[in-house]
């Protein structure tokens, strides 16, 4: 019984009604009920520790004047950004918040964000144009020189606008009857930039012609998408054709017309500068041929007049061809006479060297090797046998010296532990415990709670 009736023990029945958590369960709970609350939210900030690892993932913090966030953006979701996130910039993005369990943190994981104040279209224009710039994309060293008068134009462009048929009618107005074709694509909307690529990558893969124009009307930049792409710029720049860049108005700009080899400010300038006039090579070959022949009427002139001269001083040829005649005959003796000798001399030293190579026939040192290695492996086998015995009987002594030491085959034979509750200390001494304590006694097969009446 309790001697001191003001103090109160806790009974047995009401220890086992007690809920205690591990850490792991309340984390877990905490998690459960912040993703129930708060199942997706929008939230705006500033990132700052960006960080990218090998995974691809974003990793950063989400920040205002008074507060910060773990923020995370998985690489399923980041890659269908149009631009990259940089530290310092204010974003608004949706996602969910979620408990990272091992750390006992809260986060939120991002599933869409946008740049504050510039559109995310522009800013990923604006990002893409400086990657591309550094990259050399834009250098005038790769660019194409356009070729004076085509054989065969493509165009790629969409074949129901109107671009089209301004270029046909300025190319058939300048030069008429030449060829023409017409790579048909979406210039906007959805796919259009895959059509764009696959139409150039066509063209260089047949490589029959011998200038691109890329074309379509104005429109706004988000209309103008598909010619701002990475995988366009990096078509035209892979292209082995000239490729001329008629993309909008005139005070549109795109990445096709840095990356392209020339830009015209509109489509029908485009063919303007594809195509020279027809009228004007004509004049122009015209003047040439009466040029050329005039200049060599004078050349021709001239050389029958040192023909003429020269042919007063010739001495007769006859004689000329037979003394080289007598002097080839000369050389090709002497040439047959040094050969002759050469092959005999070749053959003598390849007798001598078959000889040498007979006696250090190298199937002799193979044989000796084979005998040599068989006893080594023989010697080798012997030797694993006796240490795979030796370390069998010292396993098997060591097993049964550990055998001894189990703290289990001591239970067995009838000892027990004493420990004390809640704190699990091993008794040792009576001093340990007191009057009316709780311990826990272990015995081979399970454990005892006892309460200590005297000592």
């Amino acid at each position: 019984m309790n001697s001191n009736p003001g103090t109160k023990y806790l009974e047995p029945s009401t220890m086992t009604q007690r809920r205690v958590f591990t850490v792991s369960e309340l984390t877990a709970n905490i998690k459960v009920l912040l993703e129930d609350k708060f199942p997706f939210i929008w939230i705006c900030g500033e990132i700052s520790n960006l960080s990218v690892p090998a995974s691809g993932h974003f990793y950063f913090t989400l920040k205002d004047k008074k507060a910060q966030i773990n923020t995370v953006m998985f690489r399923g979701q980041n890659r269908n950004l149009k631009y990259m996130p940089e530290n310092g910039m204010s974003i608004t993005g949706i996602g969910r918040i979620s408990v990272y369990e091992p750390r006992g943190t809260y986060q939120i994981i991002l599933e869409y964000l946008e740049p504050e104040g510039t559109g995310a279209i522009q800013l990923a224009f604006e990002q893409l144009k400086e990657r591309l710039k550094a990259e050399g994309l834009f250098d005038e060293k790769y660019k194409n020189p356009l070729p004076f008068l085509p054989r065969k134009i493509s165009i790629v462009t969409s074949p129901t606008g109107a671009v089209v048929h301004d270029i046909l009618k300025i190319v058939n107005r300048r030069f008429p009857n030449i060829h023409i074709e017409i790579i048909p694509v979406k210039v906007q909307g959805d796919g259009s930039e895959m059509e764009i690529v696959s139409g150039l990558e066509t063209i260089n893969e047949r490589s029959d012609s011998d200038l691109v124009i890329l074309a379509r009307g104005g429109g706004s930049l988000e209309d103008l998408q598909a010619f701002n792409s990475e995988d366009v710029a990096r078509a035209i720049f892979a292209s082995k054709i000239p490729i001329i860049s008629a993309v909008g108005h005139e005070t549109d700009f795109s990445i096709a017309d840095f990356v392209a080899d020339l830009r015209a400010p509109t489509p029908s300038a485009a063919a303007e500068l594809a195509v020279p006039l027809k009228i004007d090579l004509l004049n122009k070959n015209a003047e040439l041929t009466t040029t050329l022949t005039i200049t060599l009427s004078r050349y021709i002139k001239n050389l029958r007049k040192i023909v003429k001269e020269m042919s007063k001083r010739l001495v007769d040829p006859n004689k000329k061809i037979e003394d080289l005649r007598l002097r080839t005959d000369d050389f090709l003796s002497r040439l047959i006479r040094t050969f002759k000798k050469n092959i005999l001399q070749q053959n003598e030293r390849l007798e001598w060297r078959r000889d040498r190579l007979n006696s250090h026939n190298p199937l002799i040192y193979t044989k000796k090797g084979n005998e040599k290695l068989e006893q080594n492996y023989n010697n080798l086998l012997t030797y694993i046998k006796i240490c795979l015995n030796k370390n069998k009987f010292l396993l098997r002594e060591l097993n049964a010296r550990l055998y001894a030491l189990n703290p289990k085959a001591i239970l067995a034979r009838g000892y027990s532990i004493t420990r004390t509750i809640p704190d699990a200390v091993i008794v040792r001494n009576t001093k340990q415990v007191k009057i009316g304590q709780d311990i826990e006694v272990m015995v081979s097969k399970g454990s005892l709670i006892c309460r200590i009446k005297r000592k």
